[in-house]
């Protein structure tokens, strides 16, 4: 059976009553239709949970703004499932659609994605692991930090197992294009169209001359390894992760995963990213 999941930010009051207008179609249609538990009791529609898995889902609704995207991808674990971003605040990077036009954006999604006009936006992914563990993945970023306010931490970093640089910094962020206008881009760093694959290697507040970005070719694999009595921190997608001590390693590598972000007509990415500054024509 049909099916179609919806993940809702659980501090916006319109999100329980766009949850019921995407749940009235689903019933209209014959199609489906459930939120996660957590989800369910966050925003007061308990009798819309199901047991099925976002993973079985045709289509995952996540209903916010770009931080619930970012926790759709991450409950789908890598699940090649498509996904469309609802949009309920300030305009987005990543969200597709506004809540007014949700009817519409089901109904065009079902249609198929020529009749529907439709396309899928694939999204480079970081798989994330600490000494040889899986840890998660990362649309926009992992960032390995000082745990101590006050004092830098000392991170040396390794490319495809070749030794880079010791960085004394705040952090390093190690980003996809996706991730270039989130935390990299508060460390100065690039801005990389979403459509490049590439992984971006960022100091976060250096305490050396060299402070650049280094923007890699997406098959490099980087470690980065603690060093010294320090403590640090990782967090992906700004989610706190592990605590890491001297002689732990992180490694990015680019997942064979894609987050797959629903289109409708044409994705002007530089268009967005020209609303979000306020930038002139001339």
């Amino acid at each position: 059976m049909s099916g179609v999941a919806l993940v809702a930010h659980h501090e916006r009051e319109a999100a329980a009553d766009h949850a019921v207008v995407a749940a009235d179609w689903c019933a209209a249609e014959g199609i489906d239709f459930w939120l996660t538990a957590e989800d369910g009791a966050a925003i007061g529609l308990e009798r819309y949970v199901g047991k099925r898995p976002l993973a079985d889902a045709d289509v995952v609704l996540s209903l916010g703004g770009d931080g619930t995207m970012l926790r759709s991808v991450r409950l789908l674990d890598g699940a090649a499932i498509p996904l469309i971003g609802v949009n309920l605040g300030a305009l987005g990077y990543l969200t597709e659609v506004e809540a007014h036009d949700l009817p519409s954006a089901l109904d065009r999604f079902f249609a198929g994605p020529e009749r529907g006009e439709w396309e899928l936006d694939n999204r480079m992914m970081l798989d994330v692991a600490v000494n040889g563990t899986h840890v998660g993945q990362a649309l926009n970023e992992a960032v390995i930090e000082k745990s101590q306010s006050g004092h830098t931490v000392r991170l040396l970093a390794r490319i495809d197992g070749e030794p880079f640089t010791y960085y004394a910094a705040d952090g390093l962020i190690v980003a996809t294009p996706t991730g270039s206008t989130a935390y990299s881009l508060s460390a100065r760093g690039p801005i990389v169209s979403p459509r490049h694959r590439a992984v971006l290697l960022t100091p976060v507040s250096p305490h050396m001359l060299f402070d650049r970005t280094l923007v890699l070719d997406p098959s490099e694999i980087v470690d980065v390894e603690v060093s010294g009595h320090r403590r640090a921190e990782l967090a992906i997608d700004g989610q706190e992760t592990a605590l890491l001590d001297d002689g732990d390693i992180v490694r990015c590598r680019p997942s064979e995963s894609s987050a797959n972000f629903v289109r409708f007509g044409t994705y002007r990415y530089h268009q967005i990213l020209k609303a979000k500054f306020g930038l002139a024509d001339r």
